[in-house]
């Protein structure tokens, strides 16, 4: 009996235990699976991947990092020059930063002025090959480059005569048989009022030309000092700039080659608004006229109470005011001109045998649909514009985006020329448009490039290329008017 008793309690016992092991054991699972569910079990299994994949985790990040900055060193130099000598600075001061975004106008809260004094080049990707936008030439090549023998363009025109204010004509153009007449003498002389009629015939191409070129006065609009006249008579390339009304600073040239500052002759027309205005940032003409590279010309009696046509002055008659140059090349003051402009002539004109250059427009390409822009943005009333685009339309201006395979709308704030017969012509024919309808000179200038037939000789060049050509840091200040 005892045995009998003793091994069932035994037995009992062992059940006991085996059901406490597996009750543990249980335990033990459920634990695991809650934890497992909970948030440590989530960091539990982060951490086993870690340290799984941890080679990978710093490789990655290591090889983009390469991969990027040898994109911005073989790509995007960003090298910046001494702005009053115009020349790179020492190599140890090279400063290289990569362009990220669009710099053409000044961006919300960044200073404009970042964009000074920048010679990396432009460049975009064409059929899946980078390539620079301004294909100018190396250094070495620029050193040695001279203005080109006189050629014989096929010009439909071989004479501009511009009619005075006595209705009377003065020999105009730029050619050695014409330079030494009156033209030298009588470069701001009115040219009378033009009516429609006059208008209308002036688009009449025939190889002598009669036309009005100039609505201001001698007795009193635009007048320089004749010490002013005698150093503008001696250019023969010009890179020229304006600021009327205080509206912008004046940035020195850069990157030009030891030849061009020899050869070239750098104009900055300000009035006495922007004398004063200048003055309070520290920027003073020299006793010898200059500051920096620019010879500053102060116009006194502007003839335009608006200021934005007494700009297009300077700006389309560039012809007028310099009867011996043979090239001129136009920068708005709203930009710092980063190239040189021999090099900039051979590949925007001769080259490909031009006779002018104009950025075309980045945004739009129809006269029509600026039209509408510009009044949206408050550039001119709606009623000067509707009477320029009735006339367009009543001359029969087509709405095309581009005319003859070219943009047909130009952005316009770089022009490259040649003085010939017909680029003065046209750029004559130009300025009687803004100062007849509106000073917004996008908008005429496809129309007289269309009325003169005259797309075969002109680039308009992409705005890449107008970015390599150029810092823009945009229109810092408004411009003030003139005092009544």
């Amino acid at each position: 009996m005892f045995d009998n008793s003793s091994n069932v309690a035994i037995s009992v016992l062992d059940d006991e235990s085996d059901d406490l092991g597996r009750m543990r054991v249980r335990a033990r699972r459920k634990r695991k699976k809650l934890l497992h569910r909970g948030e440590n079990g989530f960091a539990l299994r982060l951490l086993k991947k870690l340290l799984k994949y941890w080679m990978l985790l710093i490789i990655i990040p290591v090889v983009g990092f390469l991969v990027f900055e040898a994109f911005i060193i073989g790509t995007k130099p960003g090298l910046r020059v001494n702005s009053q000598l115009g020349t790179p600075d020492e190599p140890s001061q090279f400063n290289l930063e990569f362009n990220k975004v669009d710099q053409s106008t000044p961006t919300l809260g960044k200073d404009p002025k970042s964009n000074l004094n920048r010679l990396d080049p432009t460049s975009r990707v064409i059929g899946g090959v980078r390539q620079r936008c301004l294909k100018i030439l190396p250094p070495e090549e620029l050193e040695h480059l001279d203005l080109p023998m006189e050629k014989d363009y096929k010009d439909p025109v071989n004479k501009v005569l511009y009619i005075s204010e006595s209705d009377t004509y003065f020999v105009g153009g730029n050619t050695a048989s014409t330079q030494q007449n009156s033209e030298v003498m009588s470069f701001n002389l009115f040219t009378g009022n033009q009516t429609l009629h006059e208008r209308e015939r002036s688009f009449e191409v025939k190889e002598t030309m009669e036309v009005h070129c100039g609505f201001y006065s001698s007795a009193g609009g635009f007048k320089i000092t004749d010490k002013d006249k005698s150093y503008m008579k001696a250019c023969k390339v010009v890179v020229s700039t304006c600021a009327f009304g205080g509206g912008d600073d004046l940035y020195q040239p850069i990157g030009m080659s030891e030849a061009s500052l020899k050869k070239v002759c750098y104009l900055a027309f300000w009035d006495e608004i922007t004398v004063r205005a200048q003055e309070l940032v520290g920027h003073r003409i020299g006793e010898s006229g200059f500051i920096g590279k620019w010879r500053v010309v102060v116009v006194r009696d502007l003839p335009f109470s608006d200021q934005r046509l007494n700009g297009k002055i300077p700006k389309m008659l560039s012809h007028r005011l310099f009867p011996q140059a043979e090239y001129s090349i136009w920068v708005d003051s709203k930009s710092q001109f980063r190239r040189d402009p021999l090099g900039v002539l051979e590949a925007l004109l001769w080259r490909s045998n031009f006779v002018l250059a104009i950025s075309e427009h980045g945004a739009r390409g129809s006269v029509y649909d600026e039209a509408k822009a510009v009044v949206k943005k408050n550039k001119a009333t709606p009623k000067e514009v509707e009477v320029q685009i009735n006339q367009y339309r009543k001359d029969g201006l087509p709405q095309d985006k581009r005319f003859n395979g070219k943009k047909a709308l130009s952005e316009a704030s770089i022009i490259v020329r040649k003085h010939t017969p017909l680029t003065n012509l046209l750029m004559c024919l130009w300025f009687n448009e803004v100062v007849r309808f509106t000073s917004r000179d996008q908008l005429s200038f496809p129309y007289v490039l269309w009325r003169l037939k005259a797309f075969e000789y002109v680039n308009m060049f992409p705005v890449c290329t107008r970015k390599d050509l150029v810092n823009s840091m945009g229109h810092l200040r408004k411009v003030k008017p003139l005092q009544n």
